[in-house]
């Protein structure tokens, strides 16, 4: 596969953005084991670029919840992330799996579209259209994950955010 050129301060910049909107995203789950997946589409590709990062968080749903995820996963997620985000035609989706939130519930599905660089909150219509492969899952509304989606221009890790499993 060739991409497209780019800056070094393109990359740095995507790259960044790719560990804000993890941050976010991490900083947000409830206590159980929880699936994170990103197919990335590029120009010039034959087929998708896939990663896939296992979270698993332990507490009782506060701040000080230890939110974990084995480095070799989070660094290959992270990094077509940000290849993702710095190559303006790519497209693709991240979805985030997560456990029920009743005992014998279905599981919850949360979904983003990659599109000019950009991650875009999907709505549970959306989702289960991008995601939906016939399992049992309840779709919900994601929240935006970029800088600024919040008026907050800063990424709020959880005071403990990475351990290796």
């Amino acid at each position: 596969m060739k991409l497209k050129p780019i800056s070094m301060d393109v990359f740095a910049d995507a790259r960044e953005e790719a560990h804000t909107v993890l941050a976010r995203v991490m900083g947000g789950l409830a206590p159980g084991e929880h699936v994170m997946r990103l197919g990335v589409d590029m120009e010039g590709q034959k087929r998708p670029l896939c990663a896939t990062l296992p979270l698993t968080v332990e507490g009782t749903g506060t701040l000080d919840d230890l939110v974990g995820a084995e480095s070799k996963y989070f660094d290959n997620f992270a990094f077509l992330l940000a290849c993702g985000l710095a190559q303006t035609l790519s497209y693709g989706v991240m979805y985030l799996r997560s456990p029920a939130t009743e005992p014998g519930g279905p599981v919850t599905v949360q979904a983003w579209h990659l599109a000019w660089g950009v991650l875009n909150e999907c709505s549970a219509a959306e989702a289960a259209e991008l995601v939906g492969d016939g399992a049992q899952a309840a779709f919900v509304d994601a929240p935006g994950v970029h800088c600024g989606d919040d008026g907050d221009g800063e990424a709020v890790y959880p005071p403990v955010a990475y351990t290796v499993l």
